[in-house]
């Protein structure tokens, strides 16, 4: 694995401060069923990093004391975490919104033949990776057969009304290229998928969500040994956009590394750029103000220029 931030850091990026904050993401681990090529996780079957019952708590704590409407729980593949589904039912109970980023296939894994449900029962929102509606696309990124578990995965999802008009059960598609390439417009591509997803398979689904591949961990490293990182830098760079500035998740979420450890965004908890916060430099969920942050300023290298580029890139998709 080539290091990328040393690529990253001298950047002419504009400086950024935080809105007032809306969401919290948390990384529950980096243990995943899947070992995909575009994962800025990096994650996979043999990691071992999972976010402990302590850690767990002491979000639910801030989570009391903050005014927040989101919590979006990510991976590696964030149901393998032991109290995913404590920390779920907990945090419904107390109103809020709960996204699950779920790779589908998880949903097909021994021991988890309950989870579909249990995320419908919950009124959990799921954000589906699905890279491509094309078997081949989608294998040869995430590895043979994954496709025709996603498929399966999507088929029990419907079936419990995910996707479906007027059950309220949010499924989402997210997809990202398979290349060193900006996605294509959302709006367009969401109508490929729509179409295409629906003849071959008769599945459906709420909306599809496009992200740019970020140039660290797997993806950036793979760009170095192919010799491709400068010129996919020069792509965003040449693509950005001022205007989406305004809208970056970063302004308005929080990120939470696997041992409670804060950071302005799940890319910058990969390099390992902390949250700056007051005198703190490493700041902790259990020691933070939300109020607090509002006004900070954001932690920003050259990887910012992937949520710049084009139509923008977020968790929530593209920004304009």
């Amino acid at each position: 694995m080539h290091a990328i931030l040393p690529l990253l850091e001298d950047t002419d990026f504009p400086p950024l401060r935080r809105a007032a904050l809306t969401t919290l993401q948390i990384n529950l681990g980096y243990r995943c069923n899947q070992s995909c090529l575009h994962c800025h996780v990096n994650a996979g079957p043999a990691r071992r990093e999972e976010m402990q019952r302590e850690t767990i708590d002491a979000v639910i704590a801030w989570l009391h004391s903050a005014d927040l409407s989101t919590l979006d729980i990510t991976g590696g593949a964030p149901e393998l975490n032991p109290h995913f589904r404590e920390l779920v039912k907990t945090v419904r109970a107390m109103g809020m919104r709960v996204i699950d980023r779920c790779n589908l296939t998880i949903l097909n894994e021994p021991g988890q033949e309950s989870l579909a449900g249990f995320l419908a029962d919950h009124g959990v929102e799921i954000v589906a990776s699905l890279p491509c509606y094309l078997e081949s696309n989608v294998d040869s990124q995430r590895g043979a057969g994954v496709y025709r578990s996603s498929i399966e995965a999507l088929h029990k999802l419907n079936a419990l009304g995910y996707g479906q008009p007027a059950t309220g059960l949010v499924l989402d598609l997210m997809y990202n290229p398979v290349s060193a390439v900006l996605p294509p417009p959302q709006m367009q591509l969401e109508a490929d998928y729509r179409r295409e997803l629906a003849k071959r398979e008769g599945v459906v689904f709420n909306r599809l969500l496009v992200l740019a591949n970020m140039p660290i961990q797997r993806f950036g490293s793979t760009l170095v040994s192919k010799g491709q990182f400068g010129a996919y830098m020069q792509l965003l760079k040449g693509a950005f956009h001022a205007t989406n500035l305004d809208t970056v998740m970063c302004r308005k979420l929080l990120s939470v590394d696997w041992r409670g450890y804060l950071y302005d965004c799940d890319f910058n908890q990969m390099l390992d750029l902390p949250l700056a916060a007051g005198e703190n430099r490493h700041p902790h969920i259990g020691d933070l103000d939300a109020v607090a942050l509002e006004g900070n300023p954001i932690v920003v290298c050259n990887h910012c220029y992937g949520c710049t580029a084009g139509q923008g890139s977020s968790c929530g998709g593209a920004l304009d």
